[in-house]
């Protein structure tokens, strides 16, 4: 079991063709990531996007490794955004995946993907305690392991540990994940991601297929026996509003 979760990609998406999809079929095929520029233009050529027929593009469900993650991402995402986020991920080892599905948890820098992006290259910025779930055992970790107060043996077994949690937790404004306990540990955020044009381009990946010529000949074909040509079609007298 621990091996299979090992293999599990950070990151999957059910990209689908938008345009068979608003015309009743659904044509969805499942993307892992990080990914190559190779494996995204057959995956859009498995679902018909071709950039002649079909253009468009939605990404119907995610999966992956992360659960908080999928939870924040959207239909209409870009594919090189996911891209770099799952290989900025992918150099994470586990404690700091773990950090980072708790502050989104918390509800943390998960307004897009660029705040996702932004959080991973700054996760420096918090500190995650695992394991920690309610105030008591809060206030016992900052009493006996932490030792952030001097209590008398004698007065240890009459302590409010859940009190003094509380009172920690609202002090220093920290918050419960599924995953334990989170706060800010004082380093400042930096956003250095701002959008596309910051992405390494060996992280670039969306591409369409490359058609051969016989395959362009028949798409075009299609597109045209689709469409009646605006010159077999009535056209309306030219008013002086349509010159």
């Amino acid at each position: 079991m621990i091996g299979l979760e090992q293999e599990q990609p950070i990151l999957e998406a059910y990209v689908t063709n938008l345009g068979k999809y608003n015309e009743g079929e659904l044509a969805s095929t499942l993307l892992k990531f990080p990914t190559t520029r190779e494996e995204v233009q057959a995956a859009l050529k498995r679902i018909g996007i071709d950039n002649i027929r079909y253009e468009e593009i939605f990404i119907a469900d995610y999966d992956g490794r992360l659960p908080e993650l999928r939870a924040n991402l959207g239909e209409y995402e870009s594919i090189d955004e996911l891209n770099h986020l799952a290989c900025l991920l992918s150099e994470l080892d586990q404690s700091d995946l773990e950090k980072f599905e708790a502050v989104i948890d918390c509800g943390e820098h998960t307004s897009s993907v660029a705040d996702l992006i932004n959080l991973v290259e700054n996760l420096d910025c918090y500190a995650f305690y695992p394991g920690v779930g309610d105030d008591e055992t809060l206030g016992r970790v900052y009493v006996e392991d932490m030792e952030a107060i001097d209590i008398p043996d004698h007065l240890l077994d009459y302590f409010n540990y859940e009190a003094y949690g509380r009172d920690v937790r609202i002090n220093e404004d920290g918050g419960f994940s599924h995953g334990g306990y989170v706060v800010g540990s004082g380093s400042q955020f930096v956003e250095h991601y701002h959008g596309r044009e910051d992405i390494p381009a060996e992280h670039k990946v969306f591409a369409y297929p490359q058609l051969s010529i016989r395959e362009q000949m028949a798409a075009y074909k299609e597109v045209i026996d689709r469409f009646p040509q605006a010159a077999d079609r009535p056209r309306p007298e030219q008013g002086h509003t349509d010159r």
